[in-house]
């Protein structure tokens, strides 16, 4: 088959597009042809993983394309003429390629994958400026609730319109978790999948040692609550000061913690920032971790790098959310804390540090259940029958009802 994806971004910013990498070269493996369609923006030396580029931005400029990237409708229409893909996979369209390419897709068997909330929250969080989850639709709510400025309204209103009505070019909607999903049904898209996200097989990492270890991968941003971890750890060196916390990914509350830090005397040889490294680089780092936090204040809609942890046999401390809660069953697979709450961040990170058997069994339990429920083939093989069956089912339609010629 030949397969185009559709991602917003073509480097690795987040989860979402290591997942997107992950496909693709899975599928590649599995012999298809595939090819990756996204901006140009934020690309670096070595870092860029997509075969055709489009015009995007992050800067806040980018709030001007949300409606319409007429760049990404220009470049798109003619990719689709030159590779001539057999089904498209969009991962991700809303924070950059806009609704505008959707109408490019009518003709062609297309997925729709939906790896956070981003398409039934503008903010992509389901968190209100409060720190309380919304229960609202999108829509006024989101203006009522102040999660956007008045002025970036317009536009934020325009793109969720045109998302309403051209969605329906997809053959096939598929989620990450239930979470997502559910809340997928309650924008009005119906009909649903769930395929959970893959994590590739690894050796468990090596029995557990002095100084304790805590980490951290994921974006520098305050939904994601590293200050909430750097609090709880503070408290955690006063009982252990050769404990070490590190820190891998960047963001723009990047100097912000840094300082938060410093304010709570946590030295360099405590606290190592690691900035933006490779995935195989994070996973040798965090070989001897006992403990990787992931200290969401949003609602989390998988959690990739909970799941990576389990996979290693880490330990996973992480925030009582929708789609973490569905993997990790407290006290077994993992421990959940209320988010925000750094109070109940440092008891739980306290009470597994004082027990190395404890983190041991934690760890073990977590990474049992990984082995059996992110099959990273599985994950690959579910995508190539979900092609298979909508290009056969297109194939049909097209056998019964031609389209006219001239």
């Amino acid at each position: 088959m030949k397969i185009l994806l559709v991602s917003d971004y073509g480097v690795p910013k987040g989860g979402a597009e290591i997942v997107t990498f992950l496909l693709k070269e899975g599928l590649q493996q599995r012999g298809h042809e595939v090819a990756l369609f996204s901006i140009n923006a934020e690309l670096q030396p070595n870092n860029g993983k997509a075969n055709y580029y489009c015009f995007g931005t992050s800067t806040p400029a980018r709030a001007l394309l949300w409606p319409a990237n007429p760049f990404a409708f220009l470049r798109l229409r003619k990719v689709l003429t030159e590779f001539q893909p057999d089904v498209v996979h969009v991962k991700s369209f809303l924070s950059q390629l806009s609704p505008l390419i959707l109408p490019l897709l009518r003709e062609i068997p297309a997925v729709y994958h939906e790896g956070w909330y981003r398409s039934v929250c503008p903010t992509g969080t389901k968190l209100l400026p409060n720190d309380t989850f919304c229960k609202d639709n999108p829509g006024m709510a989101c203006l009522k609730n102040r999660c956007f400025p008045v002025l970036a309204w317009p536009s934020v209103n325009l793109q969720l319109n045109l998302w309403k009505r051209w969605s329906s070019v997809f053959d096939a909607v598929v989620a990450n978790s239930h979470s997502v999903a559910d809340h997928l049904r309650e924008f009005g898209i119906e009909s649903v999948q769930v395929i959970r996200n893959g994590v590739p097989f690894r050796a468990p990492r090596p029995p557990l040692k002095d100084p304790r270890l805590i980490v951290y991968a994921g974006q520098l941003i305050y939904e994601k609550g590293v200050d909430v971890l750097l609090k709880a750890f503070s408290e955690i060196a006063k009982q252990w000061p050769d404990a070490k916390l590190l820190i891998a990914g960047v963001g723009p509350e990047h100097p912000s913690l840094q300082q938060l830090a410093k304010d709570l005397n946590l030295n360099d040889s405590q606290v190592t920032f690691l900035g933006q490294i490779p995935q195989k680089e994070i996973e040798r780092l965090f070989e001897h971790a006992w403990i990787q936090v992931v200290p969401s204040r949003s609602k989390e809609a998988f959690g990739n790098v909970a799941a990576e942890a389990m996979m290693r046999g880490t330990a996973v401390i992480a925030s009582k959310t929708e789609g973490l809660q569905e993997y990790i069953h407290d006290g077994k697979t993992g421990i959940l804390v209320p988010p925000g709450n750094s109070g109940a961040l440092k008891e739980t990170l306290l009470q597994i540090l004082q027990d190395k058997g404890f983190a041991e069994a934690l760890g073990q339990e977590g990474r049992e259940f990984a082995v059996q429920t992110f099959n990273h083939d599985q994950f690959i093989i579910q995508f190539e029958n979900l092609y298979k069956h909508l290009i056969q089912v297109s194939l049909i339609a097209k056998k019964f009802h031609p389209v006219p010629s001239g």
